[in-house]
């Protein structure tokens, strides 16, 4: 088990007790958009902010694990012993270079959870009852889903409050981001009616591709898509080869900067709608002329118009 300040579970004998956490699913059956490397630097970029997370890797490639420096066989339970039933979740948490950031870590042998399970009467909700009820103390979930919409994808969003969609500029990008939304709205409907989409994170963006933009701005006027870009960046592909978040690998690099903005933006909440409203207003009025006075008006007129106001 971890200590409490290398990921474990916190507790102060008589302390008031904490708000539940926020258990965040990064989904999208496309592979190869930055799902992984969004959960890893993410949840890493909420701990450097001072809030305790927990990393749940739930795609047996376990590249989540690797990438925040846990490797296969330095540990003993992993989420398949949790999702069977022969774990309790504390007892597979393991702590990583990170302090406040904990680690449940995948195997292959998550494969074959979803066989095992595919007969339970609650195959859906394994991951909830299991996640839930033991995160006393934790500030922040990170939820890692395989690039599919099986069990295990299905787990994490039944389990998870909001969902965070990692996507790269291209074409396809579009026609897989419209199957995961009705995924979530029948997720929502018939198992976890709180779950909501936080927003689109724009991955692996390269700003001197025009295809980039137009992609960009459709999904922009169907998604809330958050300010905070991840560029194609060397040192985020650099970084799991070294068993390292950017964060710890290159603090400095646009990517490990990209994540920590994202963060920030999470963590700081959308905007109210007044101030989008406002920012929309006067993002108007500058991109149009001032309208000239009407002929019709008399020279009073014209001057209270002119006089500046409050």
């Amino acid at each position: 088990m971890p200590s409490p300040n290398e990921g474990g579970a916190p507790g102060k004998p008589g302390s008031a007790p904490k708000p539940s956490p926020v258990i965040f699913a990064v989904a999208n059956q496309k592979g190869g958009v930055g799902k992984t490397t969004t959960s890893v630097n993410l949840a890493a970029s909420f701990a450097a902010a001072e809030c305790r997370t927990l990393l749940v890797d739930c795609d047996p490639q376990g590249n989540a694990s690797s990438g925040v420096g846990v490797r296969r066989g330095s540990f003993e339970l992993s989420l398949y012993d949790v999702l069977i039933g022969r774990a309790a979740l504390k007892e597979a948490i393991v702590a990583t270079e990170v302090p406040l950031l904990g680690v449940v870590p995948a195997t292959q042998d998550l494969v074959a959870a979803e066989l095992e399970l595919v007969d339970a009467d609650d195959r859906a909700v394994r991951l909830r009852n299991a996640l839930r009820p033991q995160l006393a103390g934790y500030d922040y979930v990170v939820l890692d889903c395989p690039p599919s919409l099986g069990l295990l994808t299905l787990n994490a969003l039944t389990a998870a409050h909001r969902v965070l969609v990692p996507l790269q500029c291209e074409y396809y990008a579009l026609e897989g981001l419209t199957h995961l939304m009705a995924t979530i709205d029948r997720v929502r409907s018939a198992f976890n009616p709180e779950l909501t989409v936080e927003g689109v994170v724009l991955t692996m963006f390269d700003g001197r591709n025009s295809l980039t933009h137009q992609v960009a701005d459709e999904v922009k006027a169907h998604f809330r898509v958050f300010e905070s870009i991840i560029p194609r960046n060397v040192k985020l592909s650099e970084a799991p080869s070294h068993g390292k978040p950017a964060l710890l690998y290159d603090a400095q690099s646009k990517g490990a900067q990209g994540y920590l903005s994202l963060a920030r933006e999470i963590l700081d909440g959308p905007p109210a709608a007044a101030d989008v409203k406002k920012r929309q207003r006067a993002d108007a009025a500058q991109a149009e002329p001032p309208a000239e006075p009407s002929p019709q008006q008399n020279p009073g007129e014209r001057a209270r118009d002119a006089r500046p106001r409050s």
